[in-house]
């Protein structure tokens, strides 16, 4: 058997992530995947493969496409008869996660690595290491590990009411390999899957119908940021009606049909596709944590403190198997962090500051506290609101939809939460991490010179009005 320092189970952004900065430690390091896509292993977890990074290629061809036929004459642009090839759109989007599963096994090579697949289980504790059992396909082997790291991700919650067969009814998985566009799409869900993936098919032309069981939309965003957010992917032609309460649901094969209520109301809907995105459940099937004692909660998640240990000596788990939000980033961050915390090093890590990213048209980001926790919570603040309408940059891209909103502490001045809505706020986004992670103030923002013309101008007039000295509104 072969012994190493670390062994990390899952090669997702959390564990992939995890096994390099153990490697660049000085740590002999494995990583074991069982993840196959077209017959294949590939690297990246649920994020590269079925997540994140293909469903961005989706909703860059998509709204090329849009674009193309709703925006482009405002340029002087014109084409006749336009038209979507999805095989093609399908096979760039294999072509992206292809490049960056193979640029993985390049980073394992680089930092050696040993990348081992097949599915991981624990089979014993030893003299204080960990015997895990691999299989690939049938063929058994084992490995011997000083350091656990668990990063096993998540896995779609099913609906009670209907199996996903990825044919009419789909989860994340079978929405990105649709191969063409239904004439009529449901999707149960408002959250961040249902979202941008409803948005890739509606501006493709399906009619897309979007059922929540929450009463308001996106609850876990700032109310004015989600309310602008819904107002434009209603305008775009998304039905979104909240405070559904989901019934039977039955797929003869051709025709899904849903049942639901709505304010006592019976009501159905007869889609050709049905998009369940209803959350995700940590995964930890057939990882045989009974076997040496692994602690899992009621929910299914691996019990962890702050410093992502678990109950067990020397095992740790990371991502989405653990508390905390389900991101890619979050799981790659607490990777980095526990190869460290291995090394005997002490990085901190801040839930406050990490940020969240919807990529529908527009965008929205947002890191730190609502105006209605801080509402909640009681606590002082003020608040500068810029809007994209009056900003160069944004007017030259022909897309000024939404604002910046700064809140900061009434007394202290100290950011607080940034949210905003509108173009390439993912990446606007990060400015309010660096200023909320060095503890800036509103005043701090202001006084930053940012280049002109440019997007993040709105974030420095956001930070002016939270003085209500804002220069161009």
């Amino acid at each position: 058997m072969q012994n190493f320092d670390v062994v990390v189970i899952g090669g997702g952004p959390g564990g992939y992530v995890a096994a390099i900065r153990a490697a660049q430690l000085g740590f002999s390091t494995a990583c074991i995947d069982g993840y196959v896509r077209n017959d294949k292993y590939s690297l990246g977890g649920t994020c590269l493969n079925v997540g994140c990074i293909p469903s961005k290629a989706l909703l860059q061809s998509s709204e090329n496409f849009a674009e193309l036929t709703h925006s482009f004459a405002d340029h002087g642009i014109s084409c006749d008869n336009p038209k979507m090839d999805v095989a093609k759109m399908l096979e760039r989007k294999e072509g992206i996660v292809s490049k960056n599963s193979n640029g993985i096994s390049f980073l394992f090579k680089k930092n050696k690595i040993t990348e081992l697949h097949g599915w991981a289980s624990f089979k014993a504790a030893e003299s204080g290491k960990y015997i895990i059992s691999i299989n690939d396909n049938g063929t058994v082997s084992e490995v011997v590990a000083t350091h656990v790291i668990v990063a096993t991700g998540s896995n779609s919650r099913q609906l009670p009411q209907i199996p996903t067969d990825n044919i009419n009814v789909l989860d994340n998985e079978g929405a990105l390999d649709l191969n063409a566009v239904p004439a009529n799409l449901c999707v149960i869900g408002a959250g961040v899957i249902g979202l941008e993936m409803g948005s890739v098919w509606s501006r493709l032309g399906s009619k897309v119908t979007v059922l929540e069981a929450a009463p308001t939309f996106m609850g876990a965003a700032d109310e004015q940021a989600a309310k602008e957010l819904l107002k434009n992917l209603t305008k775009q032609g998304l039905e979104i009606t909240l405070g559904v309460k989901i019934g039977e649901i039955s797929n003869d094969g051709k025709q899904v049909t849903v049942n639901y209520e709505l304010n006592g109301e019976a009501k159905q809907l007869v889609v050709d596709k049905l998009l369940v995105s209803i959350g995700r459940v940590p995964n930890t099937n057939g990882l045989n944590a009974e076997a040496v004692g692994l602690k899992i909660d009621e929910r299914g998640f691996i019990v962890v403190d702050a410093d992502c240990k678990t109950n067990l000596p020397n095992v740790w788990a990371i991502g989405d198997v653990v508390r905390g939000p389900m991101l890619a980033h979050k799981a790659s961050e607490e990777g980095v962090i526990v190869a460290e915390r291995i090394a005997g090093q002490h990085p901190h890590f801040d839930f406050n500051t990490v940020p969240w990213v919807v990529y529908t048209n527009p965008e929205i980001a947002w890191v730190g506290k609502t105006e209605q926790q801080l509402k909640a919570d009681g606590i002082a603040y003020k608040k500068g609101v810029a809007n994209f309408m009056a900003n160069g940059r944004a007017l030259g891209l022909g897309n000024s939809i939404g604002f910046v909103k700064i809140l900061a502490c009434e007394e202290t001045d100290r950011i607080l939460g940034v949210h905003m809505v509108g173009p390439f706020v993912s990446e606007l986004i990060s400015e309010a991490v660096v200023a909320m992670e060095f503890m800036a103030s509103s005043e701090d923002l202001a006084r930053i010179i940012h280049a002109h013309p440019s997007l993040s101008e709105v974030t420095h007039e956001a930070a002016l009005a939270c003085d209500k000295r804002q220069l161009h509104g």
